[in-house]
């Protein structure tokens, strides 16, 4: 064992001094490599971190949320839903909830206004996110007026800003008292924008909708599972979108694997004659040319994964934030969990080091087992 790992040992400083030997040329294949590795690992780690910081956000939420439809759009709900749900077998709590959107034509933005389940906000007064606040440069006791869509000014003074930790969900929410709300959007009493639903037993949660679904055929029950599958499609398609205007570094990676393993230069085919002459045998040659390969690939490919790891989760992925975060005005400001995927870094690996090492061995062997003079000549 320990004369196969000297061996192995006294490969790799031979191949780090032939290496040295192209040194220009290997540090332009490294440094495409690595930058080749950078963005598809940016990516895919912005992604997933995304991913489950939406997880997160989402665990807290109503297991249902039912909505009424009229003529396929989403409508009020009328009084009297509220009771008739709470009859529903398996219906631990219900609550009308009452939000909607503005669109502020200051900021060219839409606002989420809602009324918390708490009542915590006193009549006259909003509280507002963090990036509202930023934008707008509003601040505590500031007086803010909205132009409701009825044509009537409404004006509010500011009682308190959102935590800057909840930016993620808040970064364009403005809280308001429910009557403030009714007068605003101009609702009528009783009616509610939609029913969260708590759920005694989890594993009924898709049961309780089907009776809902029965009992109020207007209705359209949206399950907590389903809007988690719905992020993960949206971030999907970001992620596929920004890879296909990404596709010409794969095809120029691929065009790169191709030409490493159609041939060699003249000067690689003489250092592999002059090996075979001295009394280096096949295997020696092409295990010399497997380390080199993967020198490289290995090497490129970490340098290219660490910085993407700093680029997403130090620098906050300045290149694909706005592809993939998805607002366009009301950015918010937080910081990414550090997540890594070792299903997400081995299929990379695969993509990225495997192909390029493997691409090396081919034209290799096919000079390694030719005669060491013919090889020179050549």
């Amino acid at each position: 064992m320990r004369t196969w790992v000297a061996r192995q040992a006294w490969l790799i400083d031979f191949t780090v001094g032939s290496l040295a030997r192209r040194k220009t040329k290997n540090l332009g294949l490294w440094l495409v490599y690595a930058t080749l590795v950078f963005v598809l690992a940016s990516v895919a780690l912005y992604t997933q971190a995304l991913r489950l910081e939406a997880a997160a956000v989402l665990a807290h939420s109503p297991e249902v949320i039912v909505q009424r439809l009229v003529a396929g759009r989403h409508d009020l709900i009328p009084p009297g839903y509220l009771e008739r749900m709470g009859r529903i077998r398996g219906v631990q709590k219900r609550e009308g909830r009452l939000w909607g959107y503005y669109y502020d034509p200051v900021l060219k933005a839409n606002y989420t206004f809602m009324v918390p389940p708490d009542a915590g906000v006193a009549r006259g007064t909003l509280v507002v996110g963090p990036a509202l606040e930023r934008e707008r440069g509003l601040a505590r006791e500031n007086g803010i007026s909205f132009r409701a869509y009825s044509g009537r000014l409404f004006s509010f003074t500011v009682a308190d800003v959102l935590p800057a930790a909840t930016e993620l969900m808040s970064a364009d929410l403005v809280l308001m008292h429910e009557e403030d709300f009714r007068a605003f959007f101009e609702y009528p009493a009783g009616h509610f924008t939609d029913i969260a639903l708590s759920v005694a037993n989890p594993r009924e949660v898709r049961t309780v909708a089907a009776k809902v679904a029965a009992a109020l055929p207007d209705s359209r029950p949206i399950l907590r599972e389903e809007v988690l599958r719905t992020y993960a499609s949206i971030l999907d398609w970001r992620e596929g979108l920004v890879l296909a205007v990404l596709s010409g570094a794969l095809l120029a990676f691929a065009i790169l694997a191709w030409e490493k393993a159609s041939g060699l230069s003249a000067e690689e085919r003489r250092e592999i004659g002059i090996l075979k002459a001295v009394g280096w045998e096949t295997g020696d040659v092409i295990l010399m040319k497997f380390w080199e390969g993967a020198l490289i690939s290995g090497s490129a490919f970490l340098a290219g994964y660490l910085a993407a790891y700093l680029h997403v989760f130090r620098f906050g992925a300045t290149l694909f934030e706005p592809v993939l975060k998805g607002w366009s005005v009301l950015y918010p400001r937080f910081e990414l969990v550090p997540a890594i995927d070792g299903l997400q870094v081995a299929t990379l690996f695969l993509l990225t080091v495997f192909p390029y090492t493997a691409a090396v061995l081919v034209p290799i062997w096919r000079a390694a087992v030719t005669d060491p003079d013919s090889v020179m000549r050549q």
